[in-house]
């Protein structure tokens, strides 16, 4: 089994509680995020950082969040304030290996080059990191098994705006089949 981590939308229009795109519990687990990218790094296991970047006139932010983005002060596009940016939180540091993928919708495989890479590499297992869970990281873990990947959601390494929708979505991904673990339960294998 060939491994890869995919670290998906950590980024301050997620995490800072001044913007309109804020997840409640996503600064919780930007530590452990953090770890899990140092301990894949170390074992050569590849890293990708799948986010999200919008235009400045909105024409490919998601209906469902159209109206919120354009009051919050437009996250995630350039030239918005710092503290809504497409940036990641330093702690992450970037590694020569490192992919960036750009994704247009919630999932990192829906209209990305996401599940080429992979299968290049000859990746079979992914392991799910970032935020949120009911939206982005559930949609990947469902596009993942549905391409026939073994699928790993980091429990503490992915968040939700409330604690009983982090759960509820975690046990529907399990049920799905995929394993549904904690960072340090991670065994990680190139």
């Amino acid at each position: 089994m060939k491994s890869a981590l995919l670290v998906i939308d950590m980024q301050k229009g997620f995490l800072s509680p001044v913007s309109p795109l804020f997840i409640a519990g996503a600064p919780a687990t930007v530590s452990a995020c953090a770890h899990v990218i140092a301990r894949c790094r170390a074992a050569g296991v590849p890293v990708f950082f799948v986010t999200r970047r919008y235009r400045a006139d909105g024409s490919d932010v998601e209906l469902a969040r159209r109206e919120r983005w354009r009051a919050g002060g437009k996250p995630l596009t350039p030239g918005c304030a710092e503290e809504i940016s497409e940036a990641m939180p330093a702690c992450f540091g970037s590694g020569a290996g490192d992919y960036h993928i750009r994704k247009p919708r919630y999932s990192a495989f829906f209209s990305t080059e996401l599940d080429l890479v992979l299968r290049r590499l000859g990746v079979d297992h992914v392991i799910l990191a970032g935020t949120t869970t009911p939206n982005c990281i559930r949609t990947s873990c469902y596009d993942a098994l549905s391409l026939d990947y073994r699928v790993t959601v980091l429990r503490d390494c992915t968040s939700s705006a409330t604690e009983e929708i982090q759960e509820a979505n975690l046990a529907d991904m399990a049920r799905a089949g995929a394993a549904v673990v904690s960072s340090e339960e991670l065994e990680l294998e190139e």
